[in-house]
């Protein structure tokens, strides 16, 4: 392993920190995204709606193909929005729970999209023709209709890769290149409702609301996907100065740029890197600082996963660097001492590395739960040596093979309750804040055996390492 002289907090201290998002902020979000749907309703009634379903026959079911075609719409707008990277939205809820929220959403809108189209074909069909003509007539004939039909196949490209099982077998890379495809998904549905949605032609108020909220989700991913992007890297100009190998398939990336102290990041958080060496840069893969962020240089840790991060360990200092960020929540905005506990599994030391370098705890009430396979696969440990012995970290490697059960711990102390094993290696932690970073489901049972022993959720932090 590299032993790595650690800086102290006080060098840390000058890079500029995003401030804390206000609480009321989430609250805000819940109520602007429930007030579209309902805002969505009314103009619905306004045109008629319920006086059509009320009447029956086909007219009320081309009532409610209406109402699903624009809960879909407006969801699938909203889902555009919760992945905008919006500085606002990503501070209030952190990227792992906007991505859960992206696809519980793109799932509903995709599945009352499909409402939409099946019952406005039976609507138009009753009494007149057969569904599968009607259908194919409808394509083929109004306008917008085969616009409609490419972004609809788009779409269901999207959802079909955002099943848990096809994201397993896809590599991350190919995945966010299909999720690109949502945005032509998008695109390709608005003349159809600009052109043959009687919601849409037929009142002044509904036309002003869609045309704001398509605005507003344009503008959002201009300015935020494309505009900050360009003008950060711009302005940092990130360049690779070192590669270090850290350990079995694991390297460190020191970076360095101008103006870094004006780059408002945290320890705990991650940027989306593309390093310029060549074919495949265009692709980018998310990786968290591995290190307190300092005011000349940044640092990540990769772990060979056999996609893009399989180029890390071939990179050459001076290498140019594009970033987007950062993101994510798992920071001490809301810690101001007292004692914390880190839950580590495999690569998810890196961004609990960097909250060590960062957080104002005092000695002896940090303590780090380091989950691994084996001894071999401890990482970093000349920095956590450093740690125990310069800022009275207390450091518990628990190493062994996955248990038989679920459980965040080794088999070799599985047959424990998870929550009073959790209580023995940190007898403090029910008073502590906890911070949790690993796979999804290890990270899911870590977090409810920290519960189990006391700790408040409000006090719990995670960051999964999925999407």
């Amino acid at each position: 392993m590299t032993t790595t002289a650690v800086p102290g907090n006080a060098r840390s201290a000058a890079h500029r920190r995003p401030r804390a998002a206000p609480r009321w902020w989430k609250d805000a979000g819940g109520v602007a995204a429930g007030l579209s749907l309902l805002i969505v309703t009314a103009l619905w009634v306004k045109g008629g709606g319920v006086r059509e379903i009320a009447g029956g026959g086909s007219a009320a079911i081309t009532a409610f193909a209406r109402l699903a075609g624009l809960w879909a719409s407006d969801l699938l707008l909203i889902q555009v929005l919760l992945m905008a990277r919006i500085p606002m939205v990503e501070r209030a809820f952190g990227q792992d729970r906007l991505a859960r929220w992206h696809r519980w959403t793109g799932f509903t809108s995709f599945w009352l999209m499909l409402a939409h189209i099946v019952t406005v074909t039976i609507g138009y069909a009753a009494g007149t023709t057969n569904v599968v003509t009607q259908f194919w007539d409808l394509v083929r004939t109004y306008p917008g209709m085969l616009l409609a039909a490419a972004g609809t196949l788009l779409l269901l490209l999207v959802v079909a890769t955002s099943i848990r099982k096809a994201r397993r077998r896809l590599r991350y890379e190919s995945w966010h290149l299909l999720h690109l495809y949502a945005y032509l998904g998008v695109g390709l549905a608005l003349p159809h409702q600009i052109w043959t949605g009687s919601d849409f032609t037929g009142s002044a108020l509904a036309r002003a609301y869609w045309w704001t909220l398509y605005a507003v989700a344009l503008a959002a991913v201009v300015v935020y996907r494309l505009g900050v992007p360009a003008w950060r890297n711009w302005r940092h100009r990130l360049v690779v100065t070192r590669v270090v190998p850290e350990g079995p398939g694991l390297t460190s990336v020191y970076l360095t740029g101008a103006n870094l102290t004006d780059l408002t990041v945290r320890a705990g958080q991650f940027f989306h890197w593309r390093f310029l060496d060549g074919p495949g840069w265009t692709r980018s893969n998310p990786f968290s600082l591995s290190a307190a962020p300092q005011p000349d240089s940044l640092r990540i840790t990769v772990k060979n996963s056999g996609d893009g991060s399989g180029r890390i360990a071939s990179l050459k200092p001076g290498t140019r660097v594009l970033v987007e960020g950062p993101y994510g929540k798992l920071t001490g905005e809301s810690y101001e001492g007292g004692p914390v506990v880190l839950m580590a599994c495999g690569i998810g030391i890196t961004p609990l590395l960097s909250l060590l370098g960062e957080l104002p705890y005092r000695s002896g009430e940090a303590t780090l739960i380091y989950r691994a396979r084996s001894d071999e696969d401890l990482a970093f440990r000349g920095e956590l040596e450093w740690f125990a012995a310069q800022r009275g970290v207390r450091v518990v490697p628990l190493t062994g093979r996955r248990p038989d059960r679920d459980s965040w711990l080794p088999a070799n102390l599985a047959g424990q309750p998870d929550a009073a094993v959790l209580r023995q290696v940190a007898p403090q932690v029910a008073a502590a804040h906890v911070y949790i970073c690993g796979p999804e489901q290890w990270a899911g049972m870590a977090r409810a055996a920290a519960i189990e022993a006391g700790v408040k959720p409000a006090r719990v932090h995670t960051e999964l390492f999925a999407w």
